[in-house]
Formats: structure tokens, sequence, C-alpha cells
């Protein structure tokens, strides 16, 4: 998991800056939770708020027939990222189950696969965030 760091925050938008602190935060209690369901749940906010951060920074799709979810958002502002929100939209479903009681739906090695999927959207979210950060800066070095 990469963090990130101070002077790459700067680059970003303050809300995309908070997003992905808070995404870094939902991982973080994911690590340290006691029970499959809980990591689940903090895996699943942390790519929640990764994915978030990537549609506040690229524009929330409008109009007819726009995505009403993070998960449509993201694949339409960032299709690069699909195959991470398509793990995430499967797992909505478990997702609201779980945060009305269902706890025993989730097993350890679903919640460890949660995890990593998070982790790695993250990572992705960041490194497309820091890349649009600095395409502006790029544009102007090589005039």
């Amino acid at each position: 998991m990469s963090v990130l760091r101070p002077e790459a925050a700067t680059a970003l938008p303050p809300q995309t800056a908070d997003l992905l602190a808070r995404a870094d935060a939902e991982l973080l209690a994911a690590q340290f939770s006691g029970e499959p369901w809980e990591m689940f749940s903090h895996a699943h906010l942390a790519a929640l708020r990764a994915g978030a951060a990537v549609v506040a920074a690229r524009g929330r799709p409008a109009g007819r027939g726009a995505p009403r979810t993070v998960w449509g958002m993201l694949d339409a502002v960032a299709p690069e990222l699909h195959a991470h929100s398509a793990f995430f939209a499967q797992s909505a479903a478990l997702r609201s189950a779980v945060d009305a009681g269902r706890f025993e739906l989730v097993s350890e090695a679903r919640a460890e696969r949660a995890l990593c999927a998070a982790e790695d959207l993250v990572d992705a979210a960041r490194a497309l965030l820091l890349g649009d950060a600095a395409t502006p800066a790029r544009a102007l070095a090589s005039r």
C-alpha cells in the first residue's frame, strides 16, 4: 500500500486528496480488523473512497442514462480501472447484507480477497490521479 506523500497531496484537489486519505484509513482499519466481515466492510469502503476520488477528480458523468453508482461512474470516467470496479460492483450485495447484520456470509478467504483488491484499487487510483495531476506540468515543461 502506498501512502499519499504531502508533496503529492498538494498536486491534487483537496476533495480528491481527502478521499484518498480516507481510503488509506479504511485500508488500515481493514488490516487490523479482528473479524472477516469487518475486514471486508473496511476494504469495500476503502475501494469506494478511492473510486469516489477518481470520479471527483475527473468529473461525474451527467445526463440521461448516466450511471448512479460509484462503480458505474468509475467505469465511465476511468475505463482502465474496470476490472477493479467490476470486482466491487459484484461485492455490493454482500456489503449490503453485512451492513444488515449478516456477518456469517463473509469467510476469511473472501475478506482477504477484498482487502487485496482494495489495496490494488487504491494504488491504481492514486497512480492514475497523480499522473493526471502531473500532465499539465509535463505539458508546460515540454514547451
